[in-house]
């Protein structure tokens, strides 16, 4: 259950950084674009590309949170909760018969002990 809860709070925490991460970027590439406009300089307009694809990295990362999270999610619902056996029975069904009849025969020569009170 701890488990579910500390998984739950480190998404809850990278999450908000993202976001944060995101938004003063965006704030960034704002003031960028402007010196960029302003000063007309090929050295500033490179600077604001970088800062473009750095943004867009964070965003991807977000998203890559998302579906990570949601494969952890799904593999934890895929996992059986009880064991399931399947016996399969190899042979002929006279073989079957066979078997079966000797272990009746087998239970009725055992006898049970009952405790007496």
């Amino acid at each position: 259950m701890s488990n579910k809860k500390e998984i739950q709070d480190d998404y809850d925490f990278t999450r908000s950084m993202y976001y944060n991460l995101a938004e003063k970027g965006q704030e960034g590439i704002d003031l960028l674009l402007d010196l960029a406009r302003e000063s007309e300089h090929p050295r500033a307009f490179e600077v604001l590309s970088n800062s473009i694809r750095q943004n867009a990295d964070v965003v991807e990362k977000l998203m890559k949170l998302q579906k990570d999270k949601k494969e952890i999610e799904h593999d934890k619902l895929s996992l059986p909760n009880s064991m399931t056996q399947n016996n399969v029975f190899v042979g002929s069904t006279t073989d079957l018969q066979r078997m079966l009849k000797d272990k009746a025969k087998k239970k009725e020569n055992t006898v049970e002990h009952v405790a007496k009170e």
